[in-house]
């Protein structure tokens, strides 16, 4: 049989339960009062930070420049301040700066007289507490963090946030502060390892007999190229030459070696005629020009000119023969050029030689050159990255100093003052217990009624079988009449 109720039926079936939802109500309400009544005013200081981007963030890589400058978002930026904020190291700082019996008198009392293990765990316990009375609140797109620390005494709540407040400013620079001695140390691996480099690569030049390998492979280049420039002047030289001795052979055989020098004429005619005519002008001066010795003389003057004219008696006299100088001067370029020919012989043989040595002296660095080239890109390595890490550890040492003495991208725009108004809960737990008390004193009242027997009214039984109720007696109390 189904159960039905009407909205008119619910009040009379709670007035029915009013006695048992008045004492549910009063003690969950009592309970309430009492716990509301524990609740002690706090007193909230509030501070604010101004956060800007900072050389910390931009991004520096310790070994080449791959990626070098990149930064994150600005609200990157402010979660990783809010998270060195809200870090248990600082809370521990502050603890240890304010003294942990004044932040909280009862775990004080009790730290004082504590072993080594319970401070540790009463620190903990105020770091907890701390943390949960701290608040740290951020708007997305703005650079400000608000903080608000919640104490009893508004003294100590100002002087806990201003601490935190200086705290976190100390701790982030050991944060972001690049330490130098990792550098140092790698910096100090790597001059070993140069050092190393070093030895080996004046080990393999010494052994090889090499004093500058570029410079050696340079010069060998250099050397061949003027020898090589050399030895095709000389072969083209010498090839001239010979060619000239052939010539000079050829026209040797059409000169003769020896030339008359010169040649005497026989004079005796002529002297024997000039001797007459002086024979005849002496006569002359005797005899008279018809005088028969004067004629003989004209006859034999006349025959002897006769004779001359025909060159009957002409002829030639001593004759000298010499040396030709054609052939001499031919001998002499032969001799001169057959010992060119041989000087510039021996020296294509020794430039060959010089050559081929020179050759082989390059094949030999040629194949040296593999281990040369480990051996110096080791050394150029090893040197580029003492070189970086010195340059590193510098600027880092620069930049430590400079971060130990300043927070440039963080300004405090608000520093924490005793506040004068405190909050409590108080009245918000009461009010809290007092519609608790009502709803389950509500609750309760209508458990019961609906477990109860009996109906709150005539018109509930008639709803109930399904037939009108004629009459209605008074409920019969137990012990009645």
């Amino acid at each position: 049989m189904t159960v039905r109720y009407a909205a008119e039926d619910y009040p009379r079936l709670l007035w029915r339960e009013r006695g048992l939802m008045i004492v549910v109500f009063l003690v969950i309400l009592a309970l309430g009062l009492g716990f509301a009544l524990t609740l002690k005013t706090v007193y909230p200081a509030q501070s604010s930070l101004l956060v800007r981007l900072g050389p910390e963030y931009v991004y520096q890589p310790r070994v080449g420049d791959a990626a070098r400058g990149a930064i994150p978002e600005a609200d990157q930026v402010i979660q990783s301040e809010v998270e060195i904020l809200s870090s248990a190291q600082v809370r521990e700082q502050v603890i240890a700066r304010v003294g942990l019996a004044k932040l909280f008198p009862k775990l004080g009392d009790r730290f004082a007289n504590a072993s080594p293990a319970e401070k540790r765990e009463l620190t903990g316990k105020a770091v907890t507490a701390m943390g949960k009375a701290l608040k740290i609140v951020t708007t997305p797109g703005a650079p400000v963090v608000r903080l608000t620390y919640a104490n009893p005494d508004p003294q100590v709540a100002a002087l806990a946030l201003n601490t935190l407040v200086d705290a976190y400013l100390d701790y982030r620079r050991t944060i972001f502060l690049d330490p130098t001695a990792p550098l140092e140390d790698q910096r100090k691996a790597f001059e070993t390892r140069l050092a190393e480099a070093d030895e080996a690569y004046e080990s393999f030049l010494g052994s090889n007999n090499i004093g500058d390998f570029e410079a050696e492979k340079a010069s060998l280049t250099q050397l061949q190229a003027s020898l090589a420039q050399q030895k095709l002047a000389a072969d083209a030289g010498l090839e001239e030459r010979r060619a000239r001795l052939k010539a000079l052979g050829v026209q040797a055989a059409q000169v003769t070696p020896e030339v008359g020098l010169y040649r005497d004429v026989d004079h005796a005619a002529q002297d024997k005629l000039t001797e007459l005519k002086l024979q005849r002008a002496g006569l002359l001066g005797r005899y008279r020009p018809d005088a028969e010795p004067v004629r003989d003389v004209d006859a034999q003057i006349a025959v002897l000119e006769q004779a001359i004219a025909a060159g009957a008696v002409q002829g030639d006299g001593a004759r000298r023969v010499g040396v030709n100088p054609v052939y001499q001067t031919v001998q002499a370029d032969q001799i001169q050029l057959a010992g060119e020919i041989a000087a510039m012989q021996t020296s294509s043989e020794t430039l060959a030689e010089q050559i081929a040595q020179v050759t082989e002296r390059q094949l030999r660095l040629a194949r040296l050159e593999p281990q040369y080239q480990d051996l110096a890109r080791d050394r150029d390595v090893l040197s580029t990255n003492v070189r970086d890490f010195t340059a590193k550890a510098q600027a880092s040492q620069a930049a430590g100093a400079i971060a130990r003495q300043s927070n440039d991208n963080i300004s405090i725009v608000e520093r924490a003052v005793a506040p004068t108004e405190g909050t409590s809960l108080k009245k918000p737990v009461a009010i809290l217990s007092l519609l608790l008390a009502a709803f389950t004193a509500l609750c309760a009242g209508l458990l019961r009624a609906m477990t109860r027997g009996g109906r709150p009214s005539p018109a509930a039984a008639a709803r109930m079988i399904g037939l009108p109720v004629l009459a209605m007696a008074p409920l019969k109390t137990p012990g009645g009449p």
